[in-house]
């Protein structure tokens, strides 16, 4: 008995750390499940918004709907910007019973008075909320957090621990799902929790076949966030990057129709992080991606470098896009770009 009750107690916690989602259950009378995508006019993170847009998009397993909380262009950080397809407002008209996921990235900010409602109105509502990032701030001050697990960006647990001290922060998980609340870990984590909410709506067979497509080995939460951190040497590479305006570059990024979303957004977020790099959208006008959003041009066709182009898939994308800063601009760099995104490169 006692060697019995031995095992049961080492196993535990172990059981503790599988990061599941509930599977989707039909309601309202849809077909398949309605995925809401929100951003904040003012500056929303590039990837935390347009990687899970595109992914389920792209694996075809739910209606996708990306929102701005106001009219008019959406600003992403650290590059471009893009028009939603309605804003939070139309949304509530046009489906009143809401959400079944709604998908928060970070931004810049949380505290947003028409954001948090909305998020607070889609959870009562009965909405699967994910927080991607730094988005589980917005679920702090939507009221979310009390007493729940969650995680994020390993640069702002200080920041977290301060602000929502009674939510029991997770260190070292890909993403925390407790009930219908899901949070993540740093910009890169929007990769596994898309395959997560796939495998939650469509089962584990279509996620496995749709993570080959894309080229994502799993979508595990296993995660060692503990052994992220600039260092001296990260803040080092910043300020020596950041002042060395005469070394400085802006890359663009040729506008054309059908752009997939996940890719361009990773290669754009990693290249913009450098602090030597400036990303520019340029067209003459705007254009719509591979699924339905609007892409606005910084400016008009010009002559500077071209951001170097990709064909590897999204799940493959950072790896790539990281190799190329290291030929670029050095290791030094690369490594304080991948900190950043939170990125355990291969």
């Amino acid at each position: 008995m006692r060697a019995l009750l031995l095992i049961l107690l080492l196993h535990i916690p172990l059981l503790g750390l599988a990061e599941t989602l509930q599977s989707y259950h039909p309601h309202a009378g849809r077909e398949q499940p309605l995925v809401a995508v929100v951003g904040e006019n003012r500056m929303t993170e590039l990837v935390d918004f347009m990687v899970p847009f595109g992914l389920l998009s792209r694996a075809g397993v739910a209606k996708v709907v990306a929102l701005s909380t106001r009219k008019g262009p959406l600003q992403l950080m650290p590059a471009l910007k893009v028009e939603a397809q309605a804003t939070t407002a139309e949304f509530e008209q046009d489906y009143p019973e809401g959400a079944d996921y709604l998908i928060v990235p970070a931004v810049h900010h949380s505290d947003d008075p028409i954001l948090t409602a909305f998020v607070a109105d889609q959870a009562a509502r009965g909405a699967t909320i994910v927080g991607i990032c730094d988005g589980v701030l917005v679920l702090g001050h939507a009221g979310l957090l009390h007493g729940r697990r969650a995680t994020g960006h390993w640069y702002s647990k200080a920041q977290r621990e301060e602000d929502f001290p009674d939510t029991r922060w997770q260190v070292n998980r890909r993403y925390v799902v407790d009930g219908k609340l899901v949070t993540s870990s740093g910009v890169s984590a929007a990769l596994p929790v898309s395959l997560a909410l796939v495998q939650a709506i469509a089962g584990e067979a279509k996620a496995i076949v749709f993570a080959r497509e894309i080229g994502l080995a799993g979508w595990s939460a296993e995660h060692q966030s503990q052994t992220f951190a600039f260092g001296p040497g990260g803040y080092l590479t910043a300020v020596a990057n950041y002042l060395a305006f005469w070394r400085h570059e802006t890359l663009t990024l040729a506008l054309r129709p059908g752009l997939d979303e996940a890719s361009l957004a990773l290669r754009a977020d990693a290249w913009a992080r450098s602090f030597r790099t400036d990303v520019l959208a340029v067209g003459d006008g705007p254009v719509r991606t591979r699924h339905g959003l609007v892409l606005l041009p910084d400016a008009s066709m010009g002559g500077k470098s071209a951001l170097p182009d990709s064909n590897a898939p999204p799940g493959q994308v950072l790896d790539e896009t990281l190799d190329d800063i290291v030929a670029r601009y050095g290791g030094a760099t690369a490594t304080f770009v991948a900190a950043q995104l939170e990125y355990p490169r291969r």
